[in-house]
């Protein structure tokens, strides 16, 4: 009689010594639990904060805009919407609009000249960081900046005016001038949300169409043009959205006689005011939350488009 093989009583052995696999009942349903509660108590600070710090203050700014007005029977709200307030809105709009589309047209061509051009490697580098710096750039540093320059004895208007161009007495507090101010954090701005879009297209995308016998203005016309615009609706938006918030820059220049609504909200809440009005700065602040709030949602709707297209 043959004795057994030495791998085969081994195998044995260790089927026979082998732990048996844990039940896939409630055990492992309670370790996924344990895992999943460990996870989202990371996640406790950050709700802290945004309730602390968003969710508390909003509730509470629409709170006040349904109170009383003194001399009025209409809530806050609505008489936010009467008088000279809507001027202030219209303003503010008009404002928003203009830069996002000046800003958003020079900030993405901006976008396609450094993506496009190869050498000196270091300018894109650059542009970049300069980009990085400026779209952060506003407040009274900006405003002082801009004083200095284009103000009434700034070095720019004179510089100009010894070229025969006089520009307007206090032209950095007019519509237009203001709009030159914001232009100077909405181009940057956009330039850096285009640039991974439009690193995004695929150069054998142009190939393609070289193949098919289109010349460059049909791969802009029928692939470009059609890529890029989601990407550049969202982020005019996004600069439309970041012009209509902006306070501090535009209080400075006009030394609070801007007729925008972030102006006039300081000014019904600092208590330089009609006693009993007080409820009208924060009711015109919940129309600007209001008018954000749809303006966010049609960014990130058409940003969901624009990704599409880098997957």
């Amino acid at each position: 009689m043959t004795s057994p093989s030495p791998s085969i009583g081994m195998a044995a052995f260790a089927e026979a010594t082998a732990p048996e696999p844990a039940p896939q009942g409630a055990g492992s349903h309670a370790l996924r639990l344990r895992q999943g509660l460990t996870a989202w108590a990371g996640l406790i600070p950050f709700f802290v904060f945004l309730g602390l710090f968003l969710v508390v203050p909003t509730v509470s700014v629409f709170i006040r805009a349904f109170g009383d007005v003194e001399g009025s029977e209409s809530p806050a709200l609505v008489e936010a919407m009467r008088g000279l307030f809507p001027h202030y809105f219209r303003e503010s709009l008009k404002l928003s609009l203009y830069s996002a589309l000046i800003g958003g047209v020079i900030g993405t061509l901006l976008a396609l000249v450094v993506v496009r051009m190869q050498r000196p490697r270091w300018l894109r580098n650059l542009v970049t960081a300069f980009s990085g710096v400026a779209a952060n750039m506003g407040g009274i540093v900006l405003a002082f900046a801009f004083i200095a320059a284009l103000g009434t004895q700034g070095l720019a208007t004179k510089a100009l005016k010894t070229m025969g161009l006089e520009l307007p007495t206090q032209f950095i507090t007019t519509f237009w001038g203001l709009v030159v101010v914001y232009c100077f954090f909405q181009v940057p701005l956009m330039f850096l949300v285009m640039l991974p879009a439009i690193d995004g297209l695929k150069p054998a995308w142009r190939e393609a169409v070289a193949n098919l016998g289109g010349t460059s203005l049909t791969y802009w016309w029928r692939v470009g043009i059609p890529v890029l615009t989601p990407a550049a609706l969202g982020g005019m938006l996004l600069l439309f959205a970041n012009s209509f918030a902006a306070y501090a820059t535009a209080f400075a220049l006009s030394t609070g006689s801007a007729e925008l609504v972030s102006v006039q909200i300081r000014f019904y809440l600092q208590g330089d005011n009609i006693t009993g009005q007080a409820n009208i700065g924060y009711a015109l602040a919940a129309w600007m939350i209001l008018i954000m709030l749809a303006t966010i949602g049609i960014y990130l709707l058409v940003r969901r488009r624009a990704e599409r297209w880098s997957r």
